[in-house]
């Protein structure tokens, strides 16, 4: 928690007049499971980061996490992000024994094939690769290797609308097992504010099981580059996480790396 503070306090710290009409504005995944299609502003740094409380679950009765994905797109067709969990705390389903660990690390592209044109949508897949396995535990998603995953987002009626389909390599234990998972989320403006509606499922090859859960989320943005967003996830089958609370920002530096 105290690095998410510690970036919205240098966030809010950027002078207003750094920022031109020029500068893009921030393109948030957070914080529904769903991520775009549509890429970050070519050139431009993008963070999001948050904090997610979460309790009963299969692996742990409550844990504590500060979560940060690093984005930078390299082409306009082209993304690269890092996933980390710089922090986790955790305690077993008793409340007894309590952990501290960092999470794992992530590092993968995302290749935008065809872009929203009209009434036709974005479409992108993405490829995912753990760089470093944590003994944390895990939330409904469990611990995969690697991922795979078709996303496509479109816009109509005044709803946008991201769904992802997802492949992912679990371990445990040197053992290995597909999981699939699909997600749908739906957002639709409020004067300033953004509410959004999402369900997700994600298959449990090694509790031979599955997940379900449906999340809500609201956003505003402080400054075109800069917004902030927080909601809640309910677990509705026996092995998901029953409850998640979270609460986050995004923020694209206003200034390109180098020029067009």
């Amino acid at each position: 928690m105290l690095g998410c503070g510690a970036l919205l306090i240098f966030a809010l710290s950027v002078p207003a007049q750094s920022i031109t009409d020029s500068d893009p504005d921030a393109s948030p995944a957070r914080p529904t499971v769903s991520t775009p299609a549509t890429l970050t502003p070519t050139g431009y740094f993008q963070f999001e980061t948050g904090s997610l409380g979460a309790t009963t679950s299969p692996e742990f009765g409550t844990r504590i996490g500060v979560e940060q994905v690093t984005k930078l797109s390299v082409l306009h067709w082209l993304e690269l992000s890092v996933q980390t969990e710089p922090y986790i705390h955790s305690s077993d389903s008793k409340g007894g024994d309590k952990e501290i660990h960092p999470g794992e690390v992530f590092l993968g592209p995302q290749i935008e094939l065809m872009p929203a044109e009209g009434a036709r949508p974005a479409v992108a897949v993405s490829y995912v690769r753990r760089l470093y396995e944590s003994p944390a535990p895990e939330l409904d998603l469990g611990t995969f290797r690697q991922s795979g995953t078709l996303l496509i987002s479109n816009d109509i009626a005044g709803f946008h609308d991201d769904a992802n389909f997802i492949l992912t390599e679990e371990t445990e234990s040197g053992a290995r097992r597909g999981q699939h998972a699909q997600t749908l989320s739906i957002s639709h403006p409020l004067k300033k504010f953004t509410i959004s509606a999402e369900l997700w499922h994600f298959t449990q090859p090694f509790l031979r099981s599955y997940a379900v859960g449906n999340l809500w989320a609201i956003s505003y943005p402080l400054r075109p580059n800069l917004v902030v967003d927080g909601g809640f996830d309910h677990g509705l089958t026996d092995t998901s996480t029953h409850w998640e609370e979270f609460i986050g920002f995004t923020y694209l530096v206003p200034h390109r790396l180098w020029r067009k």
